[in-house]
């Protein structure tokens, strides 16, 4: 009887959750009863957007200055590669010549000395021949010895420094790859960000009539620098852009273009009036005097945050040129909003 029972209930048990089943099918399909909607993430808002955008152009700013400084160990250790390999051809073309002098002084020593010297002696005519042509050429073959093992030692010493040098340039190499591999990382990154924007490549706009500036006790030389950067007004910012001939091709958005970067601009400017300036914000703040903000003058290159991954030119008024971020355009704007590092004065 109680076994009749339990098989009555899960009999009954069955038929509810059939009949539950059922009635969701049919309120489903006749429209009834919707399904959950899938969760999907919030897009993000403009602002957010325009904030991501910020921090990833002012990053690809930190690495370029980095790359670009790359870029200047490189050219120094393939310049210090280059010296040591001539020095070591050198040294090495002077051992020659010294191995030859001593193996003539041997030939001669052979064919022109006979096998005896006491019997050459107490046979001769004139005997002081004999011990003068005998010392002469022990005193060579004395001297060239010497200069052989010191030629060695210069030799060795300078291949040694070859290879050093070529390891330092290969090590600065791979390391300027990686930079530039995380570049492309970056730019890739900001192209996103900037296509939700409705951001694209940037060309040159139309800067207006270059400013009149006040010289404020800058020199001459300062004043024709200030004169060539402002110039360049409306030029696009560029990664890596920037020589003494003008805009140079880099890279903004992912696209090549013409353009500067902060110290690429400088760069130009400077050498308008015959200064040579490296191309890295690093290079470039050890190459004059020292300057506080107070005592800045146009023409002065001025420095912001602690590791000096953006500069500009100072045009008196508190106010600068400067070739700011990627998207944007060479321009004047306030020193002011960005932590000052210090000015330098070149000319």
């Amino acid at each position: 009887m109680q076994r009749r029972a339990a098989v009555f209930r899960t009999s009954a048990r069955r038929r509810i959750i059939t009949g539950t089943a059922l009635t969701a099918s049919l309120a489903l399909s006749a429209g009834l009863l919707a399904p959950a909607p899938a969760w999907a993430e919030p897009k993000p808002t403009r602002k957010e957007l325009t904030a991501q955008q910020k921090k990833l152009a002012d990053e690809a700013e930190k690495l370029s200055e980095q790359y670009n400084g790359l870029r200047e160990r490189l050219r120094q250790a393939q310049r210090a590669a280059k010296v040591a390999q001539g020095s070591a051809a050198r040294q090495k073309k002077l051992l020659e010549e010294a191995r030859a002098r001593m193996v003539k002084v041997a030939a001669d020593s052979y064919k022109n000395g006979p096998s005896d010297p006491a019997a050459a002696f107490a046979s001769a005519d004139d005997p002081q021949a004999i011990l003068d042509r005998s010392a002469t050429l022990n005193y060579f073959a004395r001297q060239d010895g010497g200069r052989v093992a010191q030629l060695l030692q210069t030799m060795q010493s300078a291949e040694r420094a070859r290879k050093s040098a070529e390891a330092r340039a290969n090590q600065v190499r791979q390391i300027t790859d990686e930079a530039k591999k995380k570049r492309r990382e970056l730019q890739a990154k900001l192209k996103k960000v900037e296509a939700k924007l409705g951001a694209g490549p940037t060309g040159r706009v139309n800067g207006g009539p270059v400013p009149s500036v006040d010289a404020g006790g800058a020199s001459a030389k300062a004043m024709g620098a200030v004169r060539a950067a402002l110039s360049q007004l409306g030029v696009p910012y560029s990664w890596g852009g920037g020589n003494a001939s003008g805009p140079s091709y880099g890279t903004a958005q992912g696209a090549n273009i013409k353009g500067f970067d902060c110290s690429g601009l400088t760069l130009y400017a400077y050498a308008q009036v015959g200064i040579s300036l490296g191309h890295y914000t690093g290079s470039q703040y050890n190459a004059g005097t020292h300057v506080s903000m107070s005592q800045l003058k146009p023409g002065d290159l001025v420095f912001f945050y602690s590791d000096l991954h953006h500069m500009g030119m100072y045009i008196g008024n508190g106010k600068m040129v400067h070739a700011p971020q990627t998207g944007d355009v060479v321009k004047i704007a306030p020193i002011g909003g960005r932590p000052f590092a210090g000015g330098v004065r070149v000319a």
